[in-house]
């Protein structure tokens, strides 16, 4: 590893311009930040895993901060339903790849800053190469493989990795496999989970929902923590888990100790099969056969359509909370029934004698629900694919979309 920028001499650190004394003032005027300290902010490199709602605070701050260089790795376009809480975007850039629309805001806030647009999906093949050249990893990502990929390369590679998460009212922070001024290095990300939960176990923001300013507060203490360790200075929370209840609003802490059983690391993996997430060729074709081991079938929007109009009738069982079913409904729907009742065997009123047909908003609550039906002995349950939000997009344009 590199020194780290709060350890590199005066004379490595880019010196302040004349218009940096007066945008910057406010740093200046502080003692642990001061003209040197604002040098090493502004001679420092910090990569950024995602655009969305965690990114967006993070990369506003660490702009406006003064650091020098900021790299973004995103693929995703800005979708409307991305605005209630992805601050960075604007409803005049739905449509365009969310990297553009991060890089005009940053340079808005600060003309100076390098934007390095990293427009991939980060795997095993190009992790490494491109997390090398910054001082400080963020995770702002909403995926167990990329979590994963992202602390074993950052172990590799010897960087902090700072770390965030946010569900429904939820959110915890911390920072992993830092070694701060004068201490040892702490834990990493597999020292507190050493193994991920079962695919569909947590459902994604997309399924669960989140308050729209929760990732504000915890982008915000992640974009805290990074400059910190860019700076050299305070107590990071590096062996700390910070949790976050909006509701309550609480704040309260776990310990966190690096785990002298944990694997070795010295190889990134493939991180979709370590999670048990199934590969994008699975997924990306799904078919009216069951997939081996599910023992239910796959069906696409169309392809149901297709179905329903040549004279298929199968129970519907939409699985969504009821609240949702105030925002679309199918126009075809016999019966909604949380998907937590049929997973618990709550299953009156589901026919054996007809077809199940599945749905949820966007297939995977579903899938797990289809799972239950199967493990209750049902023969014949088909999931919806990409669910009510595919069908809204693909076959009846007037639904809502969310």
């Amino acid at each position: 590893m590199s020194t780290p920028i709060w350890a590199r001499n005066l004379d490595e650190l880019p010196p302040l311009e004349d218009a940096d004394y007066a945008r910057y003032s406010r740093h200046l005027i502080l003692e642990d930040v001061g003209v040197e300290g604002q040098r090493r902010l502004k001679g420092s490199s910090v990569l950024c895993v995602g655009t969305g709602g965690l990114g967006s605070p993070l990369l506003l701050y660490l702009a406006a901060a003064g650091v020098g260089r900021i790299g973004i790795v995103d693929f995703d376009v800005v979708d409307e339903s991305n605005l209630q809480r992805q601050v960075i975007h604007g409803s005049g850039t739905v449509g365009r790849p969310k990297l553009e629309s991060a890089r005009a805001r940053i340079l808005d806030i600060n003309p100076a800053c390098r934007v390095d647009l990293y427009p991939v999906a980060l795997d095993s093949s190009n992790a490494l190469d491109i997390l090398a050249p910054y001082d400080v990893v963020v995770d702002g990502t909403d995926n167990f493989p990329t979590r994963y990929l992202v602390n074993d390369a950052c172990v590799l590679l010897d960087k902090p990795n700072v770390y965030g998460s946010i569900f429904k009212f939820e959110g915890q922070a911390s920072v992993f496999n830092h070694t701060p001024p004068g201490g040892e290095r702490g834990p990493h990300y597999r020292d507190l989970y050493p193994e991920p939960p079962p695919p569909g176990l947590v459902p994604s923001c997309a399924e669960g929902g989140v308050l729209g300013v929760l990732p504000g507060v915890i982008g915000c203490i992640q974009a805290t923590e990074t400059l910190k360790i860019l700076l050299g200075k305070g107590s990071s929370l590096s062996g700390r888990l910070l949790l976050y209840d909006a509701l309550g609003m609480k704040f309260r802490e776990l310990r966190l100790r690096r785990d002298p059983n944990s694997p070795r690391i010295d190889k990134l993996i493939d991180y979709q099969e370590f999670c048990g997430v199934p590969s994008a060729a699975e997924g990306a074709s799904p078919t009216d056969h069951a997939h081996q081991g599910e023992g239910f079938a796959r069906i696409d929007v169309l392809q149901a359509k297709a179905r329903l109009d040549g004279g298929w009738r199968p129970f519907v069982l939409d699985v969504r909370k009821p609240h949702e079913l105030e925002i679309s409904r199918f126009s075809f729907m016999d019966l909604q029934r949380a998907h937590e009742d049929v997973i618990a065997g709550k299953l009156d009123g589901i026919p054996r004698d007809r077809p199940i047909l599945v749905t949820c908003k966007v297939g995977g609550r579903s899938a797990k629900a289809a799972e239950a039906l199967v493990a209750a002995g049902y023969t014949d349950v088909t999931n919806l694919e990409g669910g009510i939000n595919e069908w809204a997009r693909q076959v009846e344009p007037g639904m809502h979309v969310y």
